[in-house]
């Protein structure tokens, strides 16, 4: 059973996503062992108080530089014995000893078919924003390694999603969470926690 370690920000779904499978059983050999946020209040530690997860706060706004904050969530993880970690809408950039520590073992999932609509800057409803006023016929959402290129590493599934002609940003993140997001974050990290996964290079291979 591998113990799994959640970043979140926000509301949450994602992280509710992850829980719904584990309890269903559609996650086998996995158990999340924390929950952080990087804010007060999200809803996100409120489902994890729901499901007797353990839980902190560990705000980037606490600590001088990225490197000390970045120090912080490593013994964190490391306290909690955590063998794979999820950024289920962390909306903080993780530093590079965190990355190294878990090299292959740190999972993303960002709402746009990468390589479109992803790198710096490109989060929550501004990734939708763009879609849209690029034009684009389909989106999605992407599962994907972390690695030191913000949105860069290797990736494990995708799942496309139609654009519609009356679409708004916040209709678009609806459809693109719950055709997509909520789908592929808990089988990617079944995959993970059943060993299914094995990186070579740019690939992700899946037996």
């Amino acid at each position: 059973m591998l113990n799994i370690g959640v970043l979140v920000s926000g509301g949450g779904t994602n992280l509710q996503a992850i829980i719904d499978a584990i309890e269903e059983g559609t996650i086998r050999n996995g158990r999340i062992v924390t929950v952080v946020s990087n804010r007060e209040g999200g809803y996100a530690l409120e489902r994890a108080r729901k499901h007797d997860i353990s839980y902190a706060v560990i705000p980037r706004k606490g600590f001088d530089s990225k490197e000390a904050y970045d120090q912080a969530l490593l013994e964190h993880m490391q306290q909690k014995k955590v063998d794979i970690i999820v950024m289920a809408g962390f909306l903080s950039i993780i530093g590079e000893k965190l990355i190294a520590a878990y090299r292959n073992k740190i999972i993303n999932v960002h709402p746009s078919l990468i390589p479109s609509f992803c790198g710096d800057g490109y989060y929550g409803m501004k990734v939708h924003e763009k879609a849209l006023e690029y034009g684009v016929k389909v989106t999605g959402a992407t599962v994907h390694f972390v690695n030191e290129v913000v949105d860069g590493g290797a990736i494990i599934l995708q799942k496309a999603v139609e654009v519609r002609q009356d679409d708004t940003p916040e209709i678009l993140q609806k459809r693109v969470m719950e055709e997509a997001e909520w789908k592929i974050l808990p089988e990617a990290v079944n995959l993970l926690c059943e060993g299914k996964i094995r990186v070579e290079g740019r690939h992700v291979v899946i037996s």
